[in-house]
């Protein structure tokens, strides 16, 4: 799936990276929790959290994930936005909660490959 579908099933807006919209994810996760993400997550290309501070694009770094989705209508700071930025790591915002957010990428086919 591509990030900018992701963005058009969660009725998300894109505040940075959109230029990278158009590269491909298999799959995803969410969590608030930025230690469960170190610890359990591998290979998942978009996180979708409700945190808003800059261990969420630190940690989105470290894990090579390629976009963020802040779901309730959570707004990343002009810092973190920058932050993303110089990673390459398309941000995006949604008025979704997460439960929604993830069962709607999952309808659609994120991570739902046999």
């Amino acid at each position: 799936m591509k990030i900018a579908d992701i963005a058009d099933i969660l009725g998300a807006t894109v505040l940075c990276c959109e230029d990278k919209a158009d590269r491909e994810v298999n799959s995803a996760c969410g969590s608030d929790m930025m230690s469960d993400v170190l610890a359990y997550v591998k290979n998942q290309a978009v996180l979708l959290t409700g945190l808003v501070n800059p261990q969420v694009i630190r940690t989105a770094e470290m894990m090579d994930m390629r976009c963020i989705v802040f779901v309730r209508s959570k707004a990343p700071t002009a810092d973190m936005i920058a932050l993303a930025e110089e990673s390459g790591i398309v941000v995006m915002t949604t008025a979704r909660r997460m439960y929604e957010a993830c069962g709607m990428l999952y309808n659609n086919g994120l991570g739902n490959k046999e």
